[in-house]
């Protein structure tokens, strides 16, 4: 029998002015599992990560996390409850250095005092560029600094957003193995991505959205052979 959800999403809808990004989403993620978010650019996929980690209220529907009615409520609150995020871009205090960051992260959270923010940098080859400020960081280590900022705070739920943008093969490949052993560890992993060589590595399900509308769930495998999922893909100014 399948774990209980952690997260579920039910008739999501999200609105900016006269435009519908979301509309009525529904999906739901285990703990432990790793679920990928794909869909052409304008579908609404980190729309609905924004929803979920609490920068936008939704318009409608609900999302409960640990069975609880999360929507509208702060990204803060949020944060010290078990979820966090990663950006497209990150955005690191570029002043302070790579562990004072970190560090900053793990007191943000729910403030775990046997922490290990050492075990996190070497864990992400940040270790050697600890006492650097951020600002020298190249745009793969920044990726590498956001994901460690997210990790210490200690999530049950990660929403990772583009992480893999603008890596290398072995940057790739690497960030696929670090995902897939944190979902091991029991993390929930929604991940939002444009390359699906990585969605392929790292992903147990995919929900594919177009217009603010999921139409498929299943595997990827199965998803390269829907004909409707072609059609958006190729249909819909897809790259890459």
């Amino acid at each position: 029998m399948s774990p209980e959800p952690l997260l579920q999403v039910d008739g999501l809808v999200k609105r900016f002015g006269g435009f519908i990004a979301l509309n009525g989403v529904t999906f739901h993620l285990a703990p432990g599992e790793v679920l990928g978010l794909v869909g052409p650019n304008g579908s609404g996929k980190t729309t609905c990560i924004n929803v979920i980690c609490g920068l936008y209220a939704p318009d409608g529907g609900s999302v409960l996390y640990q069975g609880k009615a999360i929507g509208g409520q702060a990204s803060h609150r949020l944060a010290k409850s078990g979820i966090n995020r990663t950006f497209q871009s990150p955005r690191p205090f570029l002043s302070l250095t790579v562990r004072e960051n970190v560090e900053l992260a793990a007191h943000y959270g729910d403030p775990n005092p046997g922490f290990d923010v050492d075990a996190l940098l070497a864990d992400l080859q940040l270790d050697r560029y600890a006492a650097r400020p951020a600002a020298e960081l190249n745009s793969a280590q920044q990726k590498a600094l956001d994901l460690a900022r997210a990790m210490a705070t200690e999530p049950r739920l990660l929403l990772v957003d583009e992480l893999a943008a603008g890596l290398n093969p072995a940057e790739l490949n690497q960030m696929a193995v670090r995902l897939r052993s944190l979902a091991e560890q029991g993390m929930a992993l929604l991940v939002v991505e444009h390359l699906m060589g990585f969605i392929d590595k790292v992903t147990d399900r995919v929900v594919v959205m177009a217009a603010g509308k999921e139409f498929f769930e299943g595997t990827l495998a199965d998803a390269t052979r829907d004909p409707e999922v072609i059609r958006v893909f190729l249909g819909g100014g897809h790259h890459g």
